[in-house]
């Protein structure tokens, strides 16, 4: 089980809390008599109790640079819409979702033709360590963190279910970033399509020619150079 794996791998004397509801993770906490928690990762939005726990307060890693997509899935939006890197951000919780008063960040981490999570996480764990540590300081010498410019804010929300099946009214950039995105997910992710009688998981395309199956989209080619075949996607009603 994955509770089972997560035990073994966590280091001696660290606890592992699996509370059922935001408000029993401020319930958990409250024994810890805690200066700090810091979040990464973490899709709840945290309640004013759990906020309220830690001394200095809750800080949270958000991977892109706030106030551009905020929300549960900045990564994926960040490939779906074909930007060439990603920032991380650190900023103090509120009550909101990743609204809260900027501690540091930095970008320039870039999201490579065929991004995984591995080699994206091998971009990004040098980063975390510089912008955590900037942070922290700035925490301890009790900085409050600088408002984010609600001009600059977008959403990235979990992505629609509709879009896990290839539209070829679409750009060859848009579908392109499509499989890039679902491909960063996982091969077990990736999204359907039809061409021409067939159905096919596709695993990755390209822009120019290559060896593979070529497919036309609205404005041109794309060629499909890793699929398999598949089912069609079921038909909701």
């Amino acid at each position: 089980m994955a509770v089972g794996r997560v035990l073994e791998a966590m280091p001696a004397g660290m606890d592992l809390l699996l509370p059922g509801t935001a408000e029993g993770l401020a319930d958990s906490l409250g024994g810890y008599r805690l200066d700090l928690l810091v979040v990464y990762g973490f899709n709840w939005k945290l309640p004013a109790s759990a906020l309220r726990v830690p001394r200095a307060g809750v800080i949270n890693v958000h991977s892109s640079l706030l106030p551009r997509y905020r929300g549960p899935a900045p990564v994926l939006w960040a490939i779906r819409n074909g930007d060439p890197e990603i920032g991380l951000t650190v900023h103090r919780m509120d009550e909101q979702f990743d609204t809260g008063p900027i501690l540091a960040q930095r970008g320039g981490i870039p999201l490579e033709e065929d991004v995984s999570r591995h080699t994206l996480w091998q971009r990004v764990s040098p980063v975390l360590d510089e912008v955590l540590t900037v942070a922290l300081d700035k925490v301890e010498r009790g900085f409050p963190g600088i408002p984010q410019d609600e001009a600059g804010t977008s959403y990235a929300g979990f992505v629609e279910p509709e879009f896990s099946v290839v539209d070829w009214s679409r750009t060859s950039a848009q579908v392109h970033n499509q499989v890039r995105m679902f491909g960063f997910m996982g091969p077990e992710h990736a999204p359907v399509a039809k061409v021409g009688d067939q159905w096919l998981k596709v695993l990755r395309t390209r822009l120019d020619p290559a060896d593979g199956t070529r497919a036309e989209c609205a404005d041109g080619p794309i060629w499909i150079v890793e699929s398999a075949s598949t089912e069609p996607p079921a038909i909701r009603r």
